[in-house]
């Protein structure tokens, strides 16, 4: 959610302002905004929609300056408009704002000049905020000490100041780096925004502050300098750009043959064919798993449950964040709590493993992004290796998370000796086959793209699927709702007739997620109730599943057979595919879709 750059410079820095911000632009955003100082007064301009209309606005009124601050907002507090886009600004300081201030109302009471606050947002009261202190004579220490002494929430804030060629950076709970050039140095809110810029980055912790100028990085926690570890990032342009695709997600859906590799490689030993992950806490006596995570990630969770219940007998409970920190958390003996995020940063996960360790459970993460808010505060990380994901609809984390679930379980049942040596190899031998398989499917995207030009049209969709199936059932039908703007909705498969079967005519596609294992019999009787009441029925199965379907069911994709635990791997990439060409039938935003965030970094 909302992207921050700050950049410090000898030149003009309007242009790479804009840059960062088009990196930025996969965390999701309604408006765009930059200001600079010309002639040491603050100059900004803003744009509500496509950080398009921002550089239209400045080729129209240019403005130069080698200083300066730029935002990509999504709406929290106050509507999408130009008047509600940042940077805020007073006649002596401009800020931007990632996160909530939660008492911004009560600030805004205190304030001397409020009646000059024009927007609805939470944000610009910060601006008026340091306006005040600098009126009353106070120094970058005690305006920093202040504010985070007044401000309550999370959030992350760049300032520009008219009267120094330098920028404030201040973090509290959403994130914010800061990048080391060469005659110029950056404020950007992920390693994304500031990959046009430079590789050398320095993670704020919470409370810490920045002074930022061309020349030098200063870092303090409270009034003491401090030194945070500078990392060399791995992310490059080419991994940011769609590489001839039409659409980040496109692109990303056919890297996971390869990021499904490179997982693999990290975490197994192709010649001894065993599991190699350095992990304390997954060699102790665990009794109890709790997955906890948030939309794509919760679904991931959800198909986990059943490999940690098969291959280490270990009961799995799965939470959604913003529910499991609001219940009173009872700790088990040997209770491990995995939290999953692809960026790391996401607030709700995050706030539930603070929560978390309040009661002295053992944490492990499970992100994709290295030295991210979560992996720092775990006890222990494990790290999906899919790379950047632009995308806001997630496709190669969700099956490197899938992957790297299944591993830990059969990992977690090797050390309980209910798996084997033999047994080790043999499963490892068959995931060494996954990227072949998701080939396969790749090669045939022809016949997905088919099956969408039949039902783009439908207003209501229906996902089915038991067992694994119910979890990626759940996952399409969040899919196609994120990038079509379908209503769509995921059931088990066995629960139509409790309820959703009344919504079935012959309007109503229903998917169903139905390869061949110990449920096919049962969902396949499913399918029937649905056929019997006219619906127009799509299957997703395999070779062998799909002989005895093609009476029943209307369209059929299938995959190449594969054992019954690699499934909802191997069909999480049909069910990928289909929402994505139907949006693209549909002439959607695939990449950005309206109202969502690549990054959910505030409750």
């Amino acid at each position: 959610m909302c992207g921050i750059v700050g950049i410090a410079s000898n030149n003009n820095c309007t242009y790479a302002l804009i840059e960062g911000l088009k990196k930025l632009a996969y965390r999701g955003y309604d408006s765009a905004g930059l200001a600079t100082l010309v002639n040491k007064e603050i100059v900004k301009r803003v744009a509500l929609g496509k950080i398009g209309n921002l550089e239209a606005i400045i080729k129209e009124k240019p403005i130069e300056g080698n200083i300066g601050i730029a935002h990509t907002r999504w709406a929290t507090h106050g509507s999408p408009n130009e008047l509600n886009a940042h940077p805020h600004a007073t006649n002596k300081v401009a800020i931007v704002h990632n996160g909530i201030i939660e008492n911004y109302k009560e600030i805004k009471n205190i304030l001397s000049n409020k009646s000059l606050i024009k927007s609805e947002t939470d944000s610009e009261v910060v601006a008026h905020l340091i306006t005040d202190y600098l009126d009353q004579g106070h120094d970058y220490p005690e305006i920093v000490e202040k504010l985070l002494t007044e401000l309550k929430g999370a959030f992350a804030l760049a300032v520009l100041f008219t009267k120094t060629n330098k920028l404030l950076a201040i973090k509290r709970g959403s994130p914010l780096a800061v990048g080391y050039g060469e005659q110029n140095n950056f404020i950007g809110s992920d390693a994304i925004g500031l990959a046009p810029f430079t590789k050398k980055i320095s993670y704020l912790e919470d409370d810490d502050w920045a002074i930022v100028d061309n020349k030098n990085i200063f870092i303090y926690h409270g009034k003491n300098k401090v030194d945070r570890e500078i990392s060399i990032t791995s992310i490059s342009r080419q991994s940011i750009e769609k590489g001839g695709y039409k659409h980040f997600m496109h692109k990303e859906i056919y890297e996971q043959p390869t990021v499904i590799g490179e997982t693999l490689k990290s975490f197994i030993d192709p010649e001894k064919k065993i599991i190699k992950i350095n992990s304390e806490i997954l060699k102790t006596d665990i009794k109890k798993i709790s997955l906890i995570a948030c939309g794509t990630s919760a679904f991931a969770c959800r198909i986990a449950r059943f490999w940690f219940e098969e291959f280490a007998n270990i009961g799995a409970n799965v939470d959604i964040a913003s529910e499991y920190r609001y219940r009173k958390l009872l700790k088990t003996e040997g209770e491990v709590v995995i939290f999953i995020s692809q960026s790391g940063e996401t607030r709700d996960t995050l706030a539930s493993l603070e929560e978390a360790k309040k009661h002295g459970l053992k944490t492990i993460s499970i992100v994709n992004v290295l030295d991210s808010s979560i992996s720092r505060l775990s006890d222990e990380n494990i790290f999906t290796l899919a790379g950047p994901e632009i995308g806001v609809a997630s496709t190669k984390a969700f099956t490197t998370q899938l992957l790297t679930l299944l591993i830990i379980s059969i990992l977690l049942g090797k050390n309980k000796n209910f798996i084997n040596d033999n047994f080790e190899s043999k499963i490892i031998t068959q995931l060494l086959d996954l990227p072949s398989l998701l080939n396969d499917i790749l090669e045939k995207e022809n016949e997905l793209r088919d099956i969408a030009s039949k039902i783009y049209n439908a207003k209501d969709v229906l996902y089915i699927g038991r067992g694994m199936g119910h979890g990626l059932a759940l996952e399409g039908a969040l899919k196609l709702k994120e990038i079509s703007y379908i209503h769509a909705e995921g059931y088990a498969a066995g629960e139509l007739k409790h309820g959703p079967i009344a919504l079935i005519d012959e309007s109503v596609p229903v998917i169903g997620i139905i390869p061949t294992n110990n449920l096919y019999e049962k969902t396949y009787s499913n399918l029937a109730e649905v056929k019997a009441r006219g619906g127009k029925i799509i299957c997703i199965t395999d070779k062998e599943g799909k002989k005895n379907l093609e009476d029943l069911s209307d369209l059929i994709f299938s995959i190449k057979k594969c054992n019954d635990y690699l499934q909802p791997i191997v069909c999480a990439l049909p069910v990928q595919l289909l929402a994505y060409h139907i949006a693209c039938f549909k002439g959607t935003d695939v990449d950005q879709p309206r109202n969502l965030a690549k990054s959910v970094t505030v409750e």
